[in-house]
């Protein structure tokens, strides 16, 4: 892979990133309720799902998509599900929240990890997105190692930055809500987009 074919994949897999979706809600949530460092594992969950697909696209595994839909469709069940419950536990919670609480949750990171794992890998649309475009950037019948790693880390680097910037931005707007209305808003707004990001991977079933 060229540089000029790797920075264009970089940006292109930025924009992807950064493109509303299940993901990029489940993001927001988090950040305005518990702040952009608690993020972090949530958004390598995703990234690193994002990844092996990533290698799955490469190693010309785009049958998966097609013959295991069966799985996918569980996977995608489970993890919008899951997502709905999150919005509904983010919906009722209390409007006071104790430090202790906040900082037992950002140190849960496999936890964390795992919930961004699933939101990625509930989304099959993934590999098509890259077995869409990486043709655009390598030459796929002469494909190496080397250019799977540096495609994934590309992909790494990508996301984690477009994904740690919504993380900040919605971060930042924690400070219009530090009234007890605020506090009430904000939870409902967080609840509210963790169930919208639910009910969209559940009716894309």
């Amino acid at each position: 892979m060229s540089f000029e074919a790797g920075l264009s994949f970089f940006i292109a897999v930025f924009i992807f990133g950064v493109t509303p979706g299940p993901g990029v809600f489940a993001i927001i949530a988090r950040a305005l309720t518990e702040g952009a460092r608690s993020c972090f594992f949530l958004s390598l969950g995703m990234t690193i799902s994002d990844m092996l697909y990533l290698i799955a696209a490469c190693l010309g595994l785009a049958a998966i998509a097609t013959h295991w839909g069966g799985f996918f469709l569980v996977v995608r069940i489970v993890g919008a599900f899951y997502l709905i419950f999150l919005g509904w536990k983010m919906w009722t919670a209390p409007i006071a929240i104790k430090k202790e609480q906040i900082l037992e949750n950002t140190q849960s990171s496999l936890f964390s990890f795992m919930q961004g794992f699933l939101i990625s890998a509930s989304n099959p649309k993934v590999i098509l997105f890259y077995i869409a475009f990486l043709p655009n950037f390598m030459d796929l019948s002469a494909l190496e190692s080397k250019d799977i790693a540096v495609a994934a880390l590309l992909t790494v680097l990508s996301l984690m930055l477009g994904l740690s910037a919504i993380a900040w931005f919605a971060a930042s707007a924690r400070r219009l809500f530090e009234s007890d209305k605020g506090q009430k808003s904000l939870n409902r707004s967080a609840g509210s987009i963790m169930l919208g990001a639910g009910a969209f991977l559940l009716l894309k079933t």
